[in-house]
């Protein structure tokens, strides 16, 4: 990896001039002193107290579940003991509990370079993509693909098999290295994960999504572990349809509501299988017949989720004056840091970087490679540094640039490193596989 001489300025919070502080760091950070230097220097440091987080506790989960924003727990505790306790139905009105699905939206859209009114929250990612394939493929009913990658998430997969099946159409696999290879006019929606959940390794969106369009496909992109971390750029990259969750780096809490995106020039035309009464022209009329409502209203389904979406609602404040590109610049000081500590001082264990070396091609994690990879995590956890684990031999760090300071990456990699020279990994607490990895 290049050094952490590579930062870029950017703009920042609002009174910040850009990440200047961060840049003309030379060479390697060989102490836990230059380590703090950085944060001395860093003009994104006070976002950290729009957190809680515990003391005693490296928190590198973050592209897994979001730490909890400063000012959620009193928002839900109001939407709970007020606007439900005391006030009831009336707050689908008095609180607006029923314009959440679009506020939400347009919050979010701010965050993935999209127009305000192309966004809308709800459901979970799954019923999300489901949604936006179908309505993929029947915008291109002439054509039978659905062409995806072989190491997207499962659920994407599971997904895209599900929707082939119940439309009578083939999922065609693509090396993820050469997607334009396998795109011809068979297909009708290539849909694929900006950022690889296992290795971090994140795509060139723009270029693959004019090459779908060059191929007359429709671009569906999966922003789970993008979205509050990276640049995305929906409108710039010219994508027609687009999910994400709400969970990770925009920390909505767990289960948090998914969002889904589509391009103004498809929203008229858009018919989207689970046309339940929230996607109506007039929900209330209560009409025998579907009349789908204008614009992205259409891609609502069901009665909102009130408390999680006020939640998601609550938790996006900490993006508040922020600005994406100086997070960017900032993601690959930390990730870049932490792959080189991890080369001077992990190899010797038989660790090794998993994710890509080129800046441009990773996103705002680090997974390194280990036999014992998940073993290791949990002596990991065991004093106090949290990653995860992925099959099948992958220990996951994210790296939330609005909460991680760079001390954090020094002595996590002082943990593991003790971990590995202890091999504390052999304890056979460590070697019980948990319900969640």
């Amino acid at each position: 990896m290049a050094g952490v001489t590579g930062v870029a300025d950017a703009a920042g919070i609002a009174g910040v001039t850009g990440m200047a502080g961060l840049a003309g760091t030379t060479g390697m950070v060989s102490s836990r002193a230059e380590a703090e230097l950085l944060d001395r220097r860093d003009p994104l440091a006070s976002l950290r107290d729009r957190f809680v987080l515990p003391g005693g506790v490296i928190y590198l989960d973050g592209n897994s579940l979001g730490a909890l924003p400063r000012g959620v727990a009193e928002r839900v505790a109001r939407a709970v003991e007020s606007e439900w306790g005391r006030d009831l139905i009336r707050s689908w009105n008095s609180a607006d509990w029923i314009s959440l699905p679009r506020r939400v939206g347009a919050r979010i859209a701010r965050l993935v370079g999209a127009p305000q009114d192309s966004v809308i929250a709800g459901d979970s990612t799954s019923v999300q993509l489901f949604k936006l394939l179908v309505a993929a493929a029947r915008l291109r009913p002439q054509r039978r693909v659905i062409l995806t990658e072989p190491g997207n998430f499962p659920t994407d997969s599971y997904v895209a098999a599900s929707v082939a099946r119940l439309s009578g159409l083939q999922l065609r696999w693509c090396d993820p290295a050469d997607v334009e290879a396998s795109l011809d006019e068979d297909v009708a929606v290539l849909s694929l994960t900006h950022v690889d959940y296992r290795t971090g390794r994140m795509h060139d969106a723009a270029a693959i999504t004019a090459a779908a369009h060059r191929a007359g496909a429709l671009m569906l992109w999966d922003l789970a572990h993008s979205a509050g971390a990276v640049p995305v750029a929906l409108q710039q990259w010219d994508a027609d349809l687009a999910v994400g969750c709400g969970y990770k780096y925009l920390c909505g809490g767990p289960g948090a509501p998914a969002f889904a995106y589509v391009h103004p020039r498809w929203q008229e035309a858009l018919d989207q299988p689970l046309a339940g009464w929230m996607g109506h022209a007039a929900p209330f009329a209560l009409e025998r017949d579907y009349r789908p409502a204008a614009g992205i209203g259409r891609v609502a389904t069901g009665t909102p989720p009130v408390l999680s979406m006020v939640a998601l609602d609550a938790a996006l404040d900490a993006f508040d004056g922020v600005s994406i590109d100086a997070l960017r610049t900032k993601s690959l000081a930390l990730t870049e840091l932490f792959g080189q500590l991890a080369d001077e001082r992990l190899a010797t264990y038989g660790v090794s970087v998993a994710s890509p070396r080129e800046p441009a091609q990773r996103g705002s994690q680090v997974s390194l490679r280990h036999e014992q990879a998940y073993a290791v995590v949990q002596a990991l956890i065991a004093r106090g540094v949290v990653g995860d684990y992925r099959e099948p031999d992958l220990a996951r760090f994210g790296f939330a640039p609005l909460y991680i300071p760079f001390v954090d990456v020094w002595d996590a990699v002082e943990q593991l490193a003790s971990v590995l020279a202890a091999e504390e990994w052999r304890r056979p607490e460590h070697q019980v596989r948990a319900g969640v990895t």
